[in-house]
């Protein structure tokens, strides 16, 4: 039997502005997801004393609402940290899985618009 525990899931590379509290702070600190699974992602940000087995409050936006999610800090390296979703209900899955399908569904209507482009050229 494979162990599959620690093998991450598939990631969606994006480029998404957020911004993101530690569960005792007060000040906000902006970062950006750099890859995205329904389980995790990567956080880019630039200061900010972010540890790992912290904490975080994530809050972006998605077709014009804001969202926001809990985290864990997984690992933290200079670039920024991995994040583990902590969903309290359904509707926090939801809201990632939203994001990756809003995501992917970006980057299709990108291609077929090139496709297009790319046959009238040829």
């Amino acid at each position: 039997m494979e162990d599959t525990i620690n093998v991450p899931a598939p990631r969606t590379p994006l480029n998404l502005e957020v911004s993101f509290k530690r569960n005792y702070a007060r000040e906000e600190t902006l970062g950006t997801l750099k890859n995205i699974s329904i389980t995790g992602a990567f956080l880019e940000f630039a200061g900010g004393d972010v540890r790992a087995n912290e904490k975080l409050n994530l809050m972006f936006v998605v077709a014009g609402r804001e969202r926001k999610i809990a985290a864990h800090v997984i690992w933290i390296n200079s670039a920024g940290c991995g994040i583990k979703f902590m969903p309290t209900n359904n509707r926090d899955v939801q809201i990632v899985d939203d994001l990756i399908y809003f995501v992917e569904n970006g980057r299709s209507e990108a291609r077929s618009v090139m496709n297009s482009i790319f046959k009238k050229v040829g």
